[in-house]
């Protein structure tokens, strides 16, 4: 009865010292656990910090850039109208050669007038001496040709990629008919496409193409080869 008393107690001690380090051991694990959940709770918060951080300049980098570019507009149109020469040398019209050509035409009557004044030292009649002067009145009236006003303005809007504003900057730069879009070299299309602040647009959509067909009044062949201007104004 003792024997069987002693081993019931012993079995009692096993299982409680069993007991005893396995909730030693089990506690051990979970302060572990407790630990690592710490430490992961302390790198995500330091991410969520640097996260902030990061944000927040980002937020200034916007508003420094939307500040920039709403005083860009001003500071760039003082900046064309500084730069911006004078229509004349921009644009190649036939105007101007007309105007060259007037200029050199007094020339010969002027030359025709010498001969004249020899014939008159020399004793012959007057009236023949009085000649070359009927023939310099239509070199004068030639002259004074170039001075006409000029042609009315047609409506560039109806040329694909002209819209008001570029409507408005052409007109400023004394651009107002097809023909002298039509006209214009390879050194106006630099210099315009640099007042409008565009490179290789007037090439991309066939401004002059469209003006020179316009500027014939070649309206079928304008509609066939641009359908898409169509006769109203573009927008």
């Amino acid at each position: 009865m003792s024997t069987f008393f002693y081993m019931l107690l012993a079995f009692v001690v096993g299982i409680l010292v069993g007991w005893f380090i396995w909730g030693r051991l089990r506690g051990d694990s979970l302060r572990g656990d407790l630990d690592r959940t710490r430490s992961e709770h302390d790198r995500l918060r330091a991410d969520s910090d640097r996260l902030k951080g990061e944000l927040d300049a980002c937020g200034r980098a916007r508003a420094d850039l939307e500040s920039r570019l709403r005083n860009a507009p001003a500071a760039k149109a003082g900046a064309d109208k500084a730069a911006t020469p004078a229509p004349a040398a921009l644009i190649s019209t036939p105007a101007a050669a007309t105007s060259a050509a007037a200029k050199a035409a007094p020339a010969k009557p002027a030359a025709a007038e010498k001969p004249a004044a020899t014939k008159t030292a020399a004793g012959k009649p007057a009236a023949k001496a009085a000649a070359p002067k009927k023939a310099a009145a239509p070199a004068k009236k030639a002259a004074a040709a170039p001075k006409a006003a000029p042609g009315k303005a047609d409506n560039l809007r109806r040329l694909i990629g002209i819209g008001p504003v570029n409507e408005r900057l052409l007109k400023g730069q004394g651009v107002t008919t097809y023909a002298q879009i039509a006209a214009w070299t390879d050194a106006d299309v630099k210099r315009i496409e640099e007042v409008l602040n565009f490179d290789g647009r007037i090439a991309r959509e066939k401004w002059i193409e469209q003006a020179k067909l316009l500027a014939a009044g070649d309206e079928a062949e304008f509609a066939r080869q641009f359908p898409t201007a169509g006769t109203a104004s573009n927008t």
